[in-house]
C-alpha cells in the first residue's frame, strides 16, 4: 500500500470528528500492508501520531502527514519515534498547549504527548470503560494496574460505593487523583494505593470483599508483571477478595496468548468464576487477528 492511500484513509476518517480522541489510522491491527509501524490519533485540533519501527520511507511519510495536518485543519503535528531509546516525540507543527485531553464519553483524561512512554491514556479500552460504566452502581470496585485510573472515573460516574485503584507508580496515581479532580468526582470512597500487587494482597483483601475486579497489567514489565506466570498468582488469589456474585473484567494485550489463557487459568484456579462473554474491541483499532488483539473477558461469580 503505498503513502497516498494511507493519506485517502486519513481523510476519510478524519471527516466529522469531534473533540473526543479517535484513532484515524491502526496499522498496528495489520489491515495495511507495509505501514504495521504507523498510528495516527485525532485529539481535537492535535494529531498525534506514533511510529514503532524505522522504514526507508519515513521521511516521505512525514511529508504526507506534514501536508494533510495543513490541508485538514489540524493545528498540531506531534510524532514519536517509538523505535528510539527513550522513545522521543517531536513536534513538527504548531504548538501543544501546556494542558492536552482525551475526552471520551463525557470524561475527561489528563494527556502527556511529550512522554519518553505512554500519554497516559490508553484509547483501545473505550469498550472496558464502558461496560464498567455500566456495570459499577452501588459496587465496591477492585481496580488492579489502575495506572491513570480511568476505569475509577468510568466506576464512579457509573455510581460506584468505592473504588480501589492499586499501581505500583506513585507519578501514575497521583496524574489519576487529578483526573478525579478534572472530572469534578468527589475523591471519597476512592483509594490510590502504591503497593505491589503480587506482594499486596493481604492489605489488598482488606477493603474487601469487592463486587467488581477489574485486572488490567502491562503484558510484561520487568520487575512488575509477566502475563504467562504472574496472572496465575492473581487469578489463585480472586476468591479470597470477591464477593459471592461478583463480576471480572480481565485485560490482556498480548499478541502470543489468546481468550483460552485467561479462560483456562479461570476454570483451574477460580471455577466459581463463571465466563460471560468477550467484549468487543474498538472498530478503529480492527485486527486482522483478533486473536493477537485485544481481549476483554468477562466473568461473573457464582457461589
Amino acid at each position: 500500500m503505498d503513502i497516498n492511500k494511507i493519506r485517502t484513509i486519513l481523510e476519510t476518517n478524519s471527516k466529522n470528528t469531534t473533540n473526543e480522541f479517535k484513532r484515524i489510522f491502526h496499522g498496528r491491527g495489520g489491515l495495511y500492508e507495509g505501514f504495521k509501524h504507523l498510528t495516527v490519533d485525532s485529539i481535537d485540533f492535535i494529531l498525534s501520531v506514533a511510529l514503532y519501527f524505522e522504514e526507508e520511507n519515513e521521511k516521505e511519510l512525514i511529508e504526507m502527514l506534514k501536508e494533510f495536518t495543513y490541508a485538514s485543519g489540524y493545528e498540531v503535528l506531534v510524532v514519536q519515534r517509538r523505535y528510539i531509546k527513550g522513545h522521543p516525540s517531536e513536534v513538527l507543527i504548531g504548538e501543544l498547549p501546556e494542558f492536552v485531553y482525551a475526552i471520551e464519553n463525557g470524561m475527561k483524561f489528563k494527556l502527556n504527548l511529550l512522554s519518553n512512554r505512554n500519554s497516559g491514556f490508553f484509547p483501545d479500552m473505550k469498550n472496558g470503560r464502558e461496560f464498567v460504566m455500566q456495570n459499577s452502581k452501588d459496587k465496591s470496585v477492585l481496580n488492579l494496574f489502575s495506572y491513570t485510573c480511568a476505569f475509577s472515573i468510568a466506576a464512579k460516574k457509573g455510581g460506584a460505593k468505592s473504588v480501589s485503584n492499586i499501581d505500583m507508580s506513585k507519578g501514575a496515581l497521583s496524574t489519576g487523583q487529578a483526573n478525579h479532580l478534572l472530572n469534578d468526582i468527589e475523591t471519597r470512597g476512592v483509594s490510590f494505593l502504591p503497593y505491589n500487587i503480587l506482594k499486596s494482597f493481604s492489605r489488598i483483601k482488606k477493603k474487601g470483599p469487592y463486587d467488581l475486579i477489574i485486572i488490567d497489567p502491562p503484558t510484561f514489565q520487568k520487575g512488575s508483571f509477566e502475563a504467562t506466570k504472574d496472572y496465575r498468582k492473581l487469578i489463585t488469589k480472586l476468591p479470597q477478595i470477591a464477593s459471592e456474585s461478583c463480576t471480572l473484567l480481565t485485560c490482556l494485550n498480548s499478541p502470543d496468548l489468546d481468550e483460552s489463557f485467561i479462560k483456562d487459568l479461570i476454570t483451574e484456579l477460580a471455577p466459581s468464576f463463571k465466563f460471560s462473554h468477550r467484549l468487543e474491541n474498538v472498530k478503529e483499532f480492527k485486527s486482522l487477528d483478533e486473536n493477537r488483539s485485544l481481549k476483554n473477558l468477562v466473568f461473573v461469580r457464582e457461589v
